[in-house]
């Protein structure tokens, strides 16, 4: 058998195959699924969740030995200099066991769950993000969540020890031409005998260039015997055939082992096949539910580092006869980032001990944590560097060699910047979202608004939408939310009232419900074109999920005694700054510019625009804008790297 030739790919396949790729069916309550659709499920996050003594008994224990290595073994500056981890801090994170966090010890792993598998992660990011990415990259998304959630019985005794000791992993998605479209993907995976025979290219494979197992995604052809589609393999980084051809480089994250992989006539038994054939895409969004609470985790910890530095600075600098702190245009910025701080944290073990209980389907919510932590981590850190004035922007050698403190807020800012397209941009993150949240009216009425649908079709689709919507419709007039006592709990004697908070979630969720089946009504099947609502859409529904999370957080830590009075405050901060950024997004649900922007897009795509861009000199260098891809045997050095 041949490897099947690449293709175009039409926009309604495209979207075929992603929605195939789906959790089609919601067998447990979602708080986020039914906060977009106006029900405010309270119950389902209060009181907050927390782990078993046990758990947190082997987690701080960890902890500890992990935050003396950080402190000891783990130079961030060197990293960042010499753009390389070192092998000796690698080994040592071996040995700590720091490579199985997520891996259960029956396989050699230190069984920790989410929320202190999260908190490792922020703690790792805080000495060096590079570092984190590495341990995340090979936990989160690497060979060993996918093997721990579809794996055979066989391949997880034969692959998780390895995992949890010795080797690194790497998860190879991503193509030259291949991002988030994942209906173009061109690596093949012929089936020959009992193995299957891997060809293509693989772009951005974070730890690619160490790794020692690999998750791959291949197209394996429809045949007899075989129902073909996207399918996961576990390969050998040392198979004969796969070459690292490039170790990438980038604005930030420098230590990153990152590159380029190139699989020429790779055998790969059918036994290292993780699901069934066509399950590859499914398995990748699936391991990406919990994995993305990651990014958020790692983004906390660069808030809390943000917050550290602010405090330190601005009580240590001084303008015009007092602290910077004490001048409004800067207190304003320390009190964002103190409040946003508090909610992401509140997000991350929120979502982190959902996970772990498994009583939640919490796909929409590590989505939403995953968004909203990248944004908002990206606007405190610049923040920080605008705080710090020409010293943010001065790299920390550079200080130093002067006679100062070497605070590294540049390489923050350039780190950090990735979290907003790692695991799914915000853009595409928009787009995932939506279709989750609109999942309900999709279910019901989908077939009303689907063009290859037959009258028949539509008339049953028309006749449950109306059950449907008749039973609905009504629940979003009124609710608790109008009630002046509802959620007094959150309104304690001597503490700020975060009740009122709550019940504008409540009303804004119904708020957002109602605008969502406007907009359906609308513009029906060419709502999916409409990628500008839809972003706000989400955007709303992620503050509603950041205020639900810091009001919940905040009385837990009053009930827990610990600092209850300031958690209050800062959760009534954080609320207040989040309901003029919602009703900001509201109002441009519908006053916005999207249709000029279009028109707009539209000239500068036919040139109607290119005077505009006279008048300079343009210094990139010569090149296609994409790389060439084509299967075969690979001309450049191996640049692969494994430690031991």
């Amino acid at each position: 058998m041949t490897a099947p030739s690449v293709r175009p790919v039409s926009e309604r396949e495209a979207r075929q195959v992603a929605e195939a790729a789906r959790e089609q069916d919601w067998k447990k309550p979602s708080f986020a699924k039914e906060l977009f659709l106006g029900r405010f499920r309270l119950d389902l996050i209060h009181p907050h969740p927390t782990p078993a003594p046990d758990d947190v008994r082997r987690g701080e224990e960890f902890l500890g030995k992990l935050r003396e290595f950080c402190e000891t073994r783990i130079d961030g500056a060197r990293i960042e200099r010499e753009a390389k981890i070192p092998d000796e801090t690698v080994s040592g994170l071996k040995e700590l066991g720091a490579f199985g966090m997520k891996i259960d010890v029956k396989y050699g792993g230190l069984g920790l769950n989410h929320v202190y598998y999260n908190k490792a992660l922020a703690l790792v990011g805080s000495a060096s993000p590079v570092v984190g990415a590495l341990l995340s990259a090979h936990q989160s998304i690497g060979v060993p969540q996918p093997l721990k959630l579809f794996g055979t019985a066989e391949q997880k005794e034969k692959f998780l020890p390895r995992c949890a000791r010795t080797d690194i992993t790497a998860f190879l998605l991503t193509e030259p031409d291949v991002g988030s479209d994942p209906a173009r993907l061109a690596t093949s995976a012929v089936p020959d005998g009992d193995d299957y025979v891997l060809d293509g290219v693989k772009l951005w494979t974070t730890n690619g260039v160490v790794a020692d197992l690999l998750v791959v995604m291949a197209r394996v052809p429809k045949s007899e015997g075989h129902r073909g589609g996207i399918t996961a393999f576990v390969v050998e980084a040392a198979a004969e055939g796969v070459t690292v051809e490039n170790r990438n480089a980038f604005m930030g994250l420098r230590g990153i082992e990152n590159g380029v992989t190139r699989f020429h006539q790779v055998r790969v038994p059918a036994a290292n096949r993780i699901g069934p054939e066509g399950a590859g895409l499914k398995i990748a969004l699936t391991t990406l539910n919990t994995g993305r609470l990651s990014i958020p985790a790692m983004c906390a910890s660069s808030g809390k580092w943000a917050l550290k530095i602010a405090r330190e600075w601005s009580s240590a600098r001084e303008q015009w006869g007092k602290p910077i702190a004490k001048h409004e245009a800067v207190g304003s910025k320390i009190s964002f980032i103190a409040a946003t701080t508090f909610a992401l944290e509140a997000i991350v073990d929120l979502s982190g001990q959902m996970a772990d209980e498994e009583r939640n389907d919490i796909r929409i919510e590590a989505a939403l944590a995953k968004l909203y932590a990248s944004e908002m981590a990206w606007l405190m850190t610049d923040e920080l560097v605008q705080i710090r004035g020409g010293r943010g922007y001065e790299s920390a050698d550079s200080l130093a060699a002067r006679g100062e403190r070497a605070v590294p807020a540049e390489q923050m800012l350039r780190d950090s910047r990735i979290n907003r397209i790692f695991e799914g941009s915000t853009e595409i993150m928009h787009l995932l979202i939506a279709r989750e949240a609109v999942d309900a009216h999709l279910s019901v009425a989908g077939d009303l608004i689907d063009p290859d649908k037959s009258l028949g079709d539509k008339a049953r689709a028309g006749a449950r939408a109306g059950g449907f919507y008749a039973r609905w419709l009504p629940k979003l007039v009124a609710g608790p939310g109008a009630l002046p006592r509802t959620y007094s709990e959150f309104h304690p004697t001597g503490h700020r009232d975060l009740s009122g908070h709550l019940r504008y979630v409540e009303r804004s969720s119904r708020k957002l419900a109602r605008s969502t089946f406007y907009a359906m009504s609308r513009w029906q099947g060419r709502m999916e074109t409409k990628q500008g609502f839809l972003g706000r859409i989400v955007d709303i529904g992620a503050e509603l999920f950041a205020m639900s999370a810091a009001c919940v957080r905040a009385e837990h830590l009053r009930q827990r005694g610990e600092h209850g009075g300031e958690a209050y405050q800062l959760a009534d901060a954080f609320c207040r700054q989040s309901r003029i950024r919602v009703e900001e997004l509201f109002r441009r649900l519908w006053t916005n510019t999207d249709d000029l922007d279009r028109k707009v897009v539209s000239g500068v795509l036919a040139g109607s625009y290119e005077w505009l861009e006279s008048g300079i000199v343009d210094p990139s260098g010569e090149g296609p804008w994409i790389a060439d891809a084509t299967p075969g045997p690979s001309k450049a050095e191996n640049v692969h790297r494994p430690i031991r």
